[in-house]
């Protein structure tokens, strides 16, 4: 059975990419930009692998859509991120102007609802896609760590 592109749909692959991110020992989150129903980038965090704090799985993401499309404005692209942006990325979101941004599981600490970060006006954002999926990810990544320790 063909499985519809919606939110869900790309959710899934997002996570795909999270789970590449914990099989390299990074924080297991991932991303994919879509336009027109079609993947145009995916990335994953890449922070220890690069030695770069700024290697979020959004900012690997938004560098290889604007590089597909040939400039630096996301309009008519949605994001899919497992988790909820930084203040970081959710500012390099806002310059992007990408049209809409979903989320996975919420980052009550470190994301941009709580630290009040602006998006661009026409940015709409929704959250909680597949979030119980992408917050276990994380836990099971955390736990697994400190079983290292």
């Amino acid at each position: 059975m063909i499985e519809p592109f919606d939110d869900t749909y790309f959710m899934r692959k997002a996570i795909q990419e999270a789970e590449t991110a914990f099989e390299k020992g990074e924080i297991p989150v991932g991303a994919v930009i879509v336009i027109d129903d079609k993947i145009i980038a995916r990335g994953h965090n890449l922070t220890e692998t690069l030695n770069d704090v700024t290697a979020h799985a959004e900012m690997q993401a938004i560098t290889a859509a604007a590089n597909f499309l040939g400039g630096k404005y996301l309009q008519k692209c949605t994001l899919y991120v497992t988790l909820e942006p930084c203040q970081m990325c959710a500012g390099a979101l806002y310059w992007s102007q990408i049209s809409k941004i979903v989320y996975g599981s919420r980052d009550i600490e470190r994301g941009c609802i709580n630290l009040k970060t602006k998006l661009h006006p026409k940015t709409k954002i929704e959250g909680g896609i597949l979030a119980e999926e992408s917050s276990e990810l994380i836990k099971r990544f955390f736990v697994s760590k400190r079983n290292l320790n």
